[in-house]
């Protein structure tokens, strides 16, 4: 089944409440200000034991009626200013904390052990109470929003970054192939003009694709015709020279790969393995889906001379797709090189996820 897309929400500076990791956030977090609270008055006397009880009582009140109150209203301030957004939840969790404040008092019918000695009227230690519990929850909700929302800008600067360098990454085509490409259609002007206008067409699509987002996954059908096109360009240039073994019939073509991850393993098995060959070669394209992985394999030969290593130009290659598998899927996706006297194989690894539709 395709996956859903994410909720807009996501991008929003506060988490969602509603979620089991962040209620348990929340009861450990009140817990830790109830310690505190219970532990910071001078005082040796009393029993700071019943005290937490009732202190922890309090604030898990507080905290789980505002984590409510926040997963509620999470879905309509996502639509506001971040600003608003911002004072509005301040001024709800003020609300809660005198809503929870009134609902205690009302409850217990009498003050705590300790606070109404008799010279003070109810109504003043009800206003004490009450004022300090505001200023406590104003303080706490403060820092609390302003650490959501500072780690929310760090998010989105290295968001931010790491689609900056993914992007670099994608859009790294040897500036040779591009020479040799026009040269290609420049020869065939006068000898095939419809043969030129199609390299030409071909050619346009590998470059609108190197400059699209590269966040962005395609359906592994439009990448495979995006290989094809590219190699119709080199079948172009080297002729008999480059022949080519598909065998992709086990991979589905609905799945969703990194957007320009096949042309750069074959324009590197051309460039290494089929130019410095005088008679050529052949490239096979083995692709099969193991469970939740697709696994794509590049393989080419290797001249005589290069068998021993491989060029430093490989390895930059290499590299490149290393980090933008790394990038997009973390250590799931993976790039493995098999390398001997007879071939050199690079296989793709990469999660099998279903393109929406």
């Amino acid at each position: 089944m395709p996956k859903p897309a994410p909720p807009a929400t996501d991008n929003f500076f506060l988490p969602d409440f509603c979620s089991v990791r962040m209620v348990f956030a929340v009861v450990v977090i009140c817990e830790l200000l109830a310690i505190v609270l219970a532990l910071a008055p001078m005082e040796t006397g009393g029993d700071r034991w019943g005290d937490l009880g009732i202190v922890s009582l309090f604030v898990q009140w507080v905290g789980l009626a505002s984590a409510g109150a926040l997963c509620l209203a999470r879905g309509w301030l996502s639509r506001l200013g971040e600003y608003a957004a911002a004072g509005i939840s301040y001024l709800l969790l003020l609300l809660v904390t005198a809503l929870v404040t009134e609902l205690a008092l009302w409850l217990s019918q009498a003050a705590p052990l300790g606070v109404f000695d008799g010279q003070t009227s109810r109504g003043q230690w009800h206003a004490e109470l009450l004022l300090r519990n505001l200023a406590i929850s104003a303080i706490v909700s403060a820092l609390v929003l302003r650490y959501f929302y500072v780690q929310q800008q760090w998010k989105r600067n290295m968001r931010a970054e790491a689609e900056a360098r993914l992007q670099a990454l994608q859009s790294r085509i040897r500036p040779h192939f591009l020479f040799n490409s026009l040269n290609t259609i420049a020869s065939l002007t006068q000898i095939d003009p419809a043969q030129a206008e199609q390299a030409v067409e071909n050619l346009a699509d590998l470059f609108r694709n190197s400059m699209a987002d590269a966040s962005h996954q395609v359906a592994l059908g439009d990448e495979l015709a995006l290989a094809r096109r590219y190699l119709e360009i080199e079948k172009l240039r080297l002729g008999e020279r480059l022949r080519l073994r598909w065998c992709i019939d086990e991979l589905p073509e609905s799945a969703r790969v990194p957007r320009l991850i096949l042309q750069p393993l074959l324009e590197n098995a051309i460039y290494h393995g089929i130019e410095p060959l005088a008679e050529g070669g052949t490239i096979g394209i083995d692709g099969h889906r193991y469970g939740d992985e697709l696994c794509i394999s590049v393989s080419n030969p290797v001249p005589r001379a290069d068998a021993s290593g491989e060029h430093a130009g490989n390895r930059i290659a290499l590299e490149n797709i290393r980090q933008r598998l790394a990038a997009l899927y973390g250590e799931r996706g993976r790039l493995t090189v098999q390398a001997d006297a007879d071939g050199y194989v690079t296989t793709l690894i990469i999660p099998y996820t279903e393109s929406a539709t």
